[in-house]
């Protein structure tokens, strides 16, 4: 299969583990059959990455105007890990401190066309 279009989210929050889970599910999927499960998941990263998803469906419609968006299909999904912001210190005992980090993630989709 031929990548038509893709999308990424960059420097989403959330961490790059958790966004896994939900990215393992849509993997190889139809394109609407994808949106299905995600807009149904209750995780937070499904919103994040159903934003990415259509966007990657507007970028195909985009570059080719007459395209059959229910013959698309989620040929690659990835997850890479972003940098990680320190946010603020939390104490520990015996005069120590922590930092408190916000983790980030960046997500890229690539689409196909279905053979048939």
């Amino acid at each position: 299969m031929e990548t038509l279009s893709q999308a990424s989210g960059r420097y989403v929050r959330g961490g790059a583990t958790k966004v896994r889970l939900v990215a393992d599910t849509i993997r190889g999927c139809a394109v609407s059959d994808a949106l299905g499960r995600l807009e149904l998941s209750t995780r937070r990263a499904a919103r994040d990455l159903e934003k990415v998803v259509r966007s990657a469906v507007a970028n195909a419609e985009n570059l080719d105007p007459g395209i059959d968006v229910d013959r698309l299909v989620i040929s690659e999904v990835y997850v890479d890990q972003g940098p990680s912001l320190p946010m603020r210190i939390r104490p520990q005992p015996m005069g120590r401190a922590h930092p408190i980090i916000k983790r980030t993630s960046h997500i890229t989709v690539k689409l196909a066309g279905k053979k048939g």
